[in-house]
């Protein structure tokens, strides 16, 4: 079913999460944006598939409601210069992105010393985020998305310092099919980034406020940078 208030969206990233938020947005009736690294003309199949345009990362920021960032962390200080400069006060941001220093992203040295991962793609985009849609394979966020009031629907966190940001994300994440949850503000997001309970769980929202408040601070060894990081996804470093 397409969505009554149509957004104008813009995707930077164009992988798993990515191109799947693409295919399902575009489906609800969401006039949709995308972007990846490789320019308009690598992303020609999935606009015909999809409606979505195909358009370089500045423009997929220009004129928007909301924008999507799912990128690799390690590619955030790359995006171009002044990204959202101009843009209105009330855009909505989104940070999907997980910090996977052994396997992908190398040291990020703002992060090892401290800083969640949003709160660090924050300081690099020079723009509040909110926190969503890091902890869901992109095959479930494709296919397991069910009907508002389905017993045990899967439920998602969304961390962030704006309610009405915050508003808007869980708006977006119900008509995809899924409960949102409030998780906290940005600086709680550590709740749900990987190696924390909820990470690539299929949790209903009680089994998510749940997960959330058994997190631990403290990130474990497998998520953090050795002296051979990076490595790759079959072979952490």
């Amino acid at each position: 079913m397409a969505t009554q208030t149509k957004l104008r969206i813009g995707i930077i990233g164009a992988g798993n999460i990515g191109g799947t938020l693409t295919r399902r947005l575009t489906a609800l009736g969401h006039e949709v944006a995308v972007a990846n690294s490789r320019g308009p003309e690598s992303l020609a199949a999935l606009a015909t598939e999809t409606g979505a345009t195909a358009v370089t990362a500045t423009e997929a920021a220009r004129d928007k409601d909301v924008v999507i960032v799912t990128i690799p962390q390690k590619n955030i200080p790359s995006l171009p210069p002044g990204l959202f400069d101009g843009a209105a006060d009330n855009l909505v941001v989104v940070d999907t992105g997980n910090y996977y220093p052994r396997q992908r992203d190398g040291r990020i040295a703002g992060i090892e010393d401290g800083l969640t991962e949003s709160r660090w793609v924050e300081q690099q985009l020079g723009r509040p985020v909110v926190k969503a849609f890091n902890n869901i394979y992109a095959k479930h966020l494709m296919d397991h998305g069910q009907p508002a009031g389905t017993p045990k629907r899967i439920a998602l966190p969304v961390a962030g310092d704006d309610a009405v940001s915050k508003a808007v994300v869980l708006r977006l994440i119900d008509e995809l099919g899924f409960d949102g949850v409030d998780a906290g503000g940005l600086d709680e997001s550590w709740r749900q980034q990987p190696g924390t309970p909820v990470y690539a769980q299929d949790f209903d929202a009680e089994g998510v406020r749940r997960a959330l408040a058994q997190a631990s601070p403290d990130r474990t060894p497998a998520w953090r940078a050795t002296a051979n990081s990076l490595g790759d996804l079959g072979s952490p470093a």
